[in-house]
């Protein structure tokens, strides 16, 4: 009864597939090559159909030849390098393609005919091993290679999970005695493995044994993980109607996905987008490409969302997308975001799709000032730049000054970054500053692309020629207002009626996917008690929340010494006993603290406690700017001061908190956001904190960490 439900799965499947555009015969798999995981009569009907000049050459060579020679090269460089870019071969002049990808402009008759050409085949119950006789359900194949594999079950006796398993434990990518399976092979095989039920989809780019990481393929339902309900069939009939549609799986092997290489250039991971990165991405071209230039886009994707890699897609798409009359919408894509990113895995990203060198520049300020090389980089004509929030400013002037003189157009990409030298008028951020946030950003604390964007906008009816999308995990309510969509724009925003975003992919459905943690399971509020010098009285909070009036005595209440000592004690001993042990004794945690002045004392504090007490505990503080503290020490205390941080010694603090000597960090209006170490285990709050600073704060522990056998959890 199992087999049979799940035969009837594949049936529904192919014969949409078979419907739409896809080669698709019940006997197909007699005639799959498993050495050299293709199709052969596909693979020789493209060249035929696609290069006829080069179909001479290859007709006399014979197909078998013909097989061992694309293999070779796949073997390599990948199937993905070998589908992009083609294969030299005796006989042949220039490179023979092995597929036809959409360009951006389609105006080339003889492309666009290749185009048409591309075999697309769906084979199912293919016996794939060099070793044992297994099948697996379904394989897709581009003009005659193999793509992707799927696993299907029903879900009437089995889930996802039995197909996840079976790609763990029965499809190993290695067989003792005979080496790879050449359509399991990392990189050399199938580009993407489907686990597929009626009610969840997941996958996999590297299968690894039992060690095979699977990715959720879901739409997400209700805020959280999984489908919704279908009327029209299926929970994930999207798999096989949206995603393998035939343009749609062209661009995703053309475009989408990304070969992530190690230092020596060899490829380490593949990167298959999630379905909401397809979905956003998508949207916002669909969007822009409807709607023109000078619209708003906000995308709310939480944490755990791979934002790096969806900023990265839409500056491409974007930076190559061309309106119904033939034109780039855009002469430049900006796309801002923060040092540490930009220098990692942004860039990484953003230049992995660069087919043509030199349409992208990062603004270094390697060659003069930074605003003079963005200026020219401009004025060049980039199809996309990279710059820092510290630059942006600058760049929204310039391209704000080119599209009233010039008529030339742009996009704005906003990533959630954050810096305390932002270069803004006072007055501009003072529109778009809650007053706590004023205060916060006088005692060093950072304000992000959202504010200025926010204090830029504020005054002005519009930018006609730009083009605004913000990335950000927890916007703002000025976020919202100024970038978020009324469901009705014909009436005002108001109840039922408030601007909401572009896209979203929520905390919730990040936390169930298991991207990130849920923090607030293991939160334990402390109750305040402090204790002043005057005979060591306690006093209640009833108490303490009168004195509140008196601002300057609370201040001093919270920085006396004995109440510092306190709390240093409390919460070293309780890391010692409840979070070193963790992550195999690698464990750290966060000390979040009200003021600058209150981290440069707790430092002092927690450095005394532990050297009296002997631990083997480092301790590192964080903030910026200067402190002037006589009860401290005499002179200014900077982050890289040699008292409170003397093992820095020119190293970013980030870096080195990393190591394995480090295990407290103090923060003070710093690293409460855009702070990734996945080694946090517990945070100690000692201040107020509420909104979107709660929930950003707070994330600084939702990372997900596994090594070997060590989860965090």
């Amino acid at each position: 009864m199992n087999k049979h439900k799940e035969i009837t799965f594949e049936d529904e499947i192919c014969a949409h597939l078979a419907a739409h555009g896809r080669d698709y015969a019940p006997g197909d798999a007699a005639q799959y090559d498993k050495q050299r995981a293709m199709f052969p009569d596909d693979l020789m009907a493209w060249v035929e159909a696609s290069q006829p000049k080069a179909w001479e050459g290859v007709s006399a060579l014979g197909v078998e030849a013909v097989m061992d020679r694309i293999r070779k090269q796949i073997d390599a460089r990948g199937t993905l390098d070998v589908l992009r870019h083609g294969v030299e071969m005796l006989g042949v002049k220039g490179t023979l393609k092995l597929a036809e990808f959409k360009p951006a402009l389609a105006e080339n008759a003889e492309i666009m005919a290749r185009y048409a050409a591309n075999r697309l085949r769906v084979v199912r119950q293919v016996r794939y091993s060099t070793a044992k006789g297994d099948s697996i359900d379904l394989v897709l194949f581009l003009n005659g290679i193999a793509v992707a594999t799927a696993e299907l079950k029903s879900d009437y006796t089995q889930s996802v999970g039995d197909a996840i398993d079976q790609y763990r434990f029965d499809r190993p990518p290695r067989t003792k005695g005979r080496g790879l399976e050449p359509l399991l092979a990392f990189h050399t095989g199938a580009l993407v493995h489907f686990a597929v039920s009626s009610s969840e989809v997941f996958m996999c780019t590297r299968l690894e044994g039992k060690d095979s990481f699977f990715l959720p393929f879901n739409r997400g339902h209700d805020g959280g993980a999984g489908n919704p309900l279908n009327p029209d069939g299926t929970k994930t009939d999207y798999l096989w109607k949206e995603v393998w549609q035939r343009d749609s799986w062209l661009q995703l092997i053309g475009r989408y996905i990304i070969p992530e290489k190690d230092k020596k250039g060899q490829v380490e991971k593949l990167i298959f987008p999630r379905y909401h990165q397809l979905d956003a991405t998508r949207a916002l071209v669909a969007a822009v490409l409807e709607e023109g230039p000078g619209k708003k886009y906000l995308i709310q994707h939480s944490a755990g969302s791979g934002k790096t890699n969806s900023i990265a897609w839409s500056a491409h798409f974007l930076a190559d997308l061309h309106g119904q009359d033939g034109r780039k919408m855009f002469d430049t894509v900006i796309v801002v975001s923060d040092r540490k990113v930009i220098d990692g895995q942004l860039q990484d990203a953003i230049f992995a799709f660069e087919r043509t060198k030199g349409v992208v520049q990062t603004i270094k300020g390697k060659s003069g000032s930074k605003s003079g090389e963005l200026a020219q980089a401009l004025a060049d004509g980039k199809k996309i730049v990279v710059c820092t929030i510290q630059t942006f400013p600058f760049a929204l002037a310039e391209v704000r000054d080119l599209a009233a003189t010039e008529g030339k157009t742009f996009a704005v990409i906003a990533d959630e970054a954050h810096s305390s030298q932002t270069g803004e008028a006072a007055n501009k951020l003072k529109e778009a500053l809650s007053l706590e946030e004023l205060e916060e950003l006088k005692d060093g604390g950072e304000v992000s692309t959202e504010d200025i964007l926010a204090a830029q906008m504020t005054a002005r009816a519009s930018d006609a020629g730009i083009t605004y999308v913000a990335f950000t995990a927890t916007p703002k309510a000025k976020t919202l207002e100024l970038f978020g969509r009324r469901p009705d724009p014909s009436r005002p925003a108001g109840d039922g009626n408030l601007p909401e975003p572009f896209h979203v992919y929520s905390m919730r459905q990040a936390v169930e996917e298991g991207f990130i943690l849920d923090v607030l399971q293991n939160y334990t509020p402390y109750s305040l008690a402090l204790k002043l010098v005057n005979h060591a009285k306690t006093q209640t909070e009833d108490e303490v929340d009168k004195a509140t009036a008196m601002r300057g005595l609370m201040q001093w209440v919270r920085l006396h010494p004995y109440n510092i000592s306190q709390k240093v004690k409390i919460v070293v001993e309780h890391f010692r006993e409840n979070v070193q042990h963790l992550l195999g004794g690698k464990a750290k945690a966060m000390v979040v603290l009200q003021s600058r002045k209150e981290a440069v004392r707790w430092k002092l504090a927690i450095d005394g406690y532990i050297k009296a007490q002997g631990y083997p505990l480092g301790t590192l503080v964080a903030f910026s700017g200067e402190v002037i503290d006589a009860d401290s020490g005499p002179g200014p205390f900077t982050e890289t001061n040699s008292t409170v941080n003397p093992d820095l010694k020119g190293q970013e603090l980030k870096e080195v908190f990393a190591g394995p000597d480090y295990h407290l960090l103090l923060v003070a209006n710093k690293f409460q956001t855009g702070f990734d170490q996945p080694l946090l285990s517990a945070m100690y709050i000692d201040r107020r904190l509420a909104g979107v600073q709660a929930v950003q704060t707070l994330s600084r522990l939702n990372r997900a960490y596994k090594s070997g056998d060590i989860v965090k959890d």
